[in-house]
């Protein structure tokens, strides 16, 4: 039986709206009515507490500190599955037994290589480009080069292009950065699986033979399942406005990269670490922390707090103990940045401003460390985000597509200057 709720528009009318319930987290208020027949449109800036869809991939419980795709925790995915298996779960909608996965991984092998005349687009970038302005141009202008997959009203259509996204994105973006470097780009190892393929071709010489560390391996694999999808981010809510117009999945994608690359979204975790390396010391942590908390003073403690958890990111202590064994097989125990991530982890922690606020370590606040120890400079980590993200970008983008809607238009409340009239 529906449910609705009573509505006071405040101008001697009510209006009724019907209650919608998903399988868990809040209900919402079907609010189209409000401006369908009482001319009155729901304010929320930013879409904080709008649900922009219905969704099947991936569920947030802030409070709770709850993450999981397609029903199963992030913890388990983290320990029990390869990041294939759980592209494949959240493309898909299951994880894959051995058929499945070994066909999966095979149409990924098929689609992984770039054409050459993409690989020449390269040149007309500068050396030091950004490889995120890079990865937008590139895949962009992938459009261009699959004529044969224009009607996405076909699954078949939608989904070989999402694969060929998927299999492309690691390739794409590490010769943005062998590019930036002045190093010929290697080609995909099909022996290899997905997260040693990307190290290879990022960290390999086209002239030498590659042995990939079975452990930077696990620690990319890792990085890859915690990165994949984060229900409606900025980024993937942007690649499925994008969808709702009909553009084509590799604008659509590009689109997601670029808004990725925001500061204040995909580019925290190189921020945390120009924080670490502004505090400089250990001694300088709880000045540090006595900043952070003027509101006066511009510092910020990076990496701390997150627009949706309200309780410990699930995702960070995950990368927390992975950085501990990256760093020990490295040989790195005394590393100055993990020292100092630890102990003003302790120290904000135990703040009663910190716990008041609810501001614990998110997901990037270990990723930057562990990432530099892995060797990546740290203008490729938000690119290294965006390879982990397209396996959520394409889901979404499938999703939307399967059940679409009709274009999204947002409304706004007009502010600007009544009627003028030009007088001349």
């Amino acid at each position: 039986m529906s449910e609705y709720a009573e509505i006071d528009l405040g101008n001697g009318s009510r209006s009724k709206l019907q209650i919608l319930h998903g399988t868990e987290g809040p209900s919402a208020i079907d609010v189209r009515p409000l401006y369908q027949s009482n001319g009155v449109l729901a304010y929320d800036p930013g879409f904080k507490s709008t649900a922009s869809c219905k969704s099947a991939i991936t569920y947030i419980d802030g409070e709770q500190g709850i993450l999981r795709y397609r029903g199963y925790p992030i913890e388990e995915l983290a320990k029990k599955c390869t990041f294939t298996e759980v592209a494949h779960l959240l493309m898909l909608g299951e994880l894959p037994y051995a058929q499945a996965l070994g066909d999966f991984t095979q149409t990924i092998h098929d689609h992984n290589v770039l054409h050459e005349q993409v690989l020449s687009f390269y040149n007309g970038f500068r050396r030091d480009a950004h490889p995120m302005a890079v990865m937008v141009g590139v895949v962009g202008a992938l459009s261009a080069f699959y004529q044969d997959l224009q009607d996405y009203s076909k699954s078949e259509h939608r989904h070989k292009a999402a694969i060929r996204l998927f299999a492309k994105m690691p390739t794409i973006a590490a010769a943005s950065y062998t590019y930036s470097i002045g190093r010929p780009q290697r080609y995909p190892d099909n022996r290899l699986d997905y997260s040693s393929n990307f190290l290879q071709m990022l960290f390999g010489r086209p002239n030498q033979a590659y042995e990939v560390d079975p452990v930077l391996a696990k620690a990319m694999d890792l990085l890859m399942i915690l990165h994949a999808d984060h229900e409606q981010n900025a980024s993937t809510s942007t690649v499925r406005m994008a969808a709702s117009s009909g553009a084509n999945p590799f604008a659509c994608i590009a689109s997601g990269i670029a808004t990725l690359w925001g500061p204040a979204h995909g580019g925290a975790n190189e921020a945390v670490l120009k924080m670490l390396e502004e505090i400089g010391t250990p001694a300088n942590i709880p000045l540090a922390i006595k900043r952070a908390k003027d509101r006066n003073d511009p510092f910020r403690l990076m990496g701390f707090g997150h627009r949706v958890y309200k309780n410990l990111d699930p995702r960070a202590a995950i990368i927390r103990d992975m950085t501990k064994a990256v760093l020990k097989h490295l040989n790195m125990e005394n590393d100055p940045f993990m020292a100092m991530a630890l102990e003003l982890e302790q120290a904000a922690l135990a703040d009663e401003y910190f716990i008041e606020k609810k501001l614990y370590p998110n997901v990037d606040f270990y990723s930057g460390v562990l990432l530099r120890a892995m060797g990546f400079p740290s203008r490729m980590f938000t690119a290294l985000f965006a390879v982990a993200r397209t396996s959520g970008w394409v889901s979404h983008w499938l999703e939307l597509k399967n059940n679409e809607h009709g274009i999204d238009r947002p409304r706004q409340i007009y502010v600007g200057s009544g009627l003028r009239h030009v007088d001349r």
